[in-house]
């Protein structure tokens, strides 16, 4: 009986430590961002053509359902990407450039440019990412945007909170990577 007890005292911690699971990756109902939690708003799956590329998630101190919503939010914000795929850095370069040239005019643009670059040279540098990699881009509203890739700080904090809301738009903007990821995100 203490056996089955537990069982079962093991199967519902186990069970309610993950809010969401998209393509095997199990994401975390809750996280830590410095001093602050945040929770789950939404998460899924990125495609290029019938290829999954990753899985991810967004986190928030509070839910939101609206694009405007999650980018007009304060607070601590997580971006979490697991690689379903290998991908070279210039190829994860590539598509985070892509993506907020789609959402930025040429002004916006400019104002991003050297945090921007200073982003693509970090992960240039870490070389590939590999099938199963986790990928982590927070914002710590006391200090800046921070990249964690499998749980290990790369380069420097990036400066402005107009920086994280221009990677935010890649899947949220009005011209997102992948419409039906963008639902997903925002909990649809």
């Amino acid at each position: 009986m203490k056996q089955l007890l537990l069982v079962i005292a093991t199967f519902i911690t186990l069970h309610s430590a993950y809010a969401l699971e998209i393509g095997g990756v199990k994401f975390d109902d809750k996280a830590r961002i410095g001093n602050a939690e945040v929770t789950i708003n939404g998460a899924g799956i990125r495609k290029k053509a019938v290829f999954k590329v990753y899985a991810m998630a967004l986190y928030l101190p509070e839910k939101h359902a609206t694009a405007d919503a999650v980018l007009n939010s304060k607070g601590a914000k997580r971006i979490a990407i697991h690689l379903l795929r290998d991908l070279s850095a210039q190829q994860f370069v590539e598509a985070l450039q892509e993506g907020i040239a789609s959402n930025h005019n040429e002004v916006e643009m400019a104002a991003l440019k050297d945090r921007l670059k200073q982003l693509s040279d970090t992960l240039l540098a870490i070389g590939e990412a590999r099938n199963g990699s986790n990928i982590v881009i927070d914002w710590q509203p006391e200090s800046a945007t921070r990249l964690l890739v499998n749980g290990q700080s790369k380069g420097k904090d990036i400066a402005g909170e107009d920086f994280f809301k221009a990677l935010l738009k890649i899947w949220l903007g009005n011209k997102p990577v992948q419409d039906d990821l963008k639902l997903a995100l925002l909990g649809k």
